[in-house]
């Protein structure tokens, strides 16, 4: 089954990854069955063999495949880990965050290839065109951009957990709402923010890199507890305006 060329833009095994999602998601490969060889991927999507070998771990990474040596890969069944995204705090997964990319951006700079820096301009180049377009609150860019940051670290548990971290915030209306009016307040700080942690990458300074992401979320902790408080706020005002109406002089009559 030949599938349509890929084209450019970003690099190519990224490409291929969405592709075989697709059919992993469409039920074309169901769990449990064995993936076609490297050589038949390739000739499939007309692209080579390493970038196919990149593809297949970085859906090894999202838990969509495993890597059986000797035997080929397969596909796994997919395990929802955000099904309970409610369960965790807004507070919770932003700490988390803080502390998981803070270091995995530490990491990423002293270690960063050029070509890997350049997937990270070029995810900061989508934001800068989402910016521009008026669309703030997108996620597209942004989570394209702390991917890469992982990926850079070429540490594939750093990969995944932030891989699933976002997953979690995508499933948490919470942290999800808190985000987008973090966004839509300022794009232009959104930007910088952006700017300064991929110029602590470019400079291959860890300290710098892990002071500007812990920076960048700032702003999100910020607002998580000025919403906190304004629901609290808003609990109270209706619970002492609900007793106002209970206990009344004008209720208990003349």
């Amino acid at each position: 089954m030949k599938t349509a060329p890929i084209g450019n833009g970003r690099r190519i095994y990224q490409q291929v990854v969405e592709k075989m999602l697709a059919l992993l998601d469409s039920g074309e490969y169901p769990p449990g069955v064995r993936l076609p060889s490297e050589r038949e991927l390739s000739e499939m999507f007309d692209v080579s063999r390493p970038s196919i070998r990149e593809a297949i771990i970085a859906l090894e990474v999202m838990g969509r495949v495993v890597v059986r040596t000797g035997a080929g890969v397969y596909v796994t069944k997919p395990v929802s880990t955000f099904h309970d995204a409610e369960e965790f705090s807004p507070f919770e997964l932003t700490e988390a965050r803080v502390l998981v990319e803070g270091e995995t951006a530490a990491l990423a700079a002293s270690i960063i290839t050029e070509e890997q820096l350049e997937e990270v301009r070029d995810a900061y180049r989508d934001m800068v065109r989402e910016n521009e377009a008026g669309n703030l609150t997108s996620e597209r860019a942004d989570r394209k951009f702390h991917e890469a940051i992982s990926k850079a670290t070429n540490n594939r548990v750093l990969m995944s957990t932030i891989y699933k971290l976002w997953n979690i915030q995508e499933h948490s209306p919470d942290i999800l709402a808190v985000h987008k009016s973090v966004c839509k307040k300022d794009g232009q700080k959104r930007l910088a923010e952006h700017k300064a942690i991929l110029q602590a990458l470019e400079n291959r300074d860890p300290q710098a890199a892990r002071q500007a992401m812990r920076r960048h979320f700032s702003r999100t902790i910020n607002a998580l507890h000025e919403a906190t408080e304004a629901k609290a706020v808003e609990v109270v005002r209706r619970e002492v305006y609900e007793r106002r109406k209970r206990f009344s002089i004008e209720r208990l009559g003349d």
